[in-house]
């Protein structure tokens, strides 16, 4: 009897006595939860692993919509981002001859002044000041264009 193994077979509320005769360990009872948690896992990774042709042509079409909707928005907002420096630049453009064109303005302004046309028109073209008679006065509907249908 030298290799055999002796219990005591004292049970307590937990299970037995934590003190074992001989050089055997019991093996601890089996979690039941554990093992339920394990079989959902492996059933879950079966589901994964098994992909029929028809999901497989399903998510490459899903892909490939998706990419060539991207690619469609990254065009779009290339496309605005150009329209937007070609909008700045004409703005610029627009600025430039507008300032141009009232710098030419002030400039003809200042350059032509009335008394030298008076001048001009009296010495050179040989006007006068119209007399007192020479004024006709036409009442106008509040247009500022008056055809003449006769003589004066």
């Amino acid at each position: 009897m030298g290799s055999q193994v002796t219990r005591s077979n004292n049970r307590t509320q937990s299970g037995y006595n934590s003190y074992i005769q001989g050089n055997t360990v019991r093996k601890a009872a089996p979690n039941k939860q554990a093992e339920r948690q394990l079989r959902r896992v492996h059933r879950n990774q079966a589901k994964v692993r098994y992909m029929n042709f028809g999901y497989v042509v399903f998510l490459s079409i899903a892909i490939f919509i998706t990419a060539l909707t991207l690619l469609g928005y990254v065009k779009m907002r290339s496309e605005l981002t150009m329209s937007i420096k070609r909008v700045a630049t004409l703005e610029s453009q627009y600025n430039d001859l507008k300032l141009t064109n009232d710098e030419n303005l002030a400039r003809i302004n200042g350059s032509v002044s009335l008394e030298n046309i008076k001048q001009i028109a009296i010495e050179e073209l040989g006007m006068t000041y119209a007399k007192e008679g020479q004024v006709v006065v036409i009442e106008s509907e509040g247009s500022d264009y008056v055809r003449q249908l006769r003589d004066l």
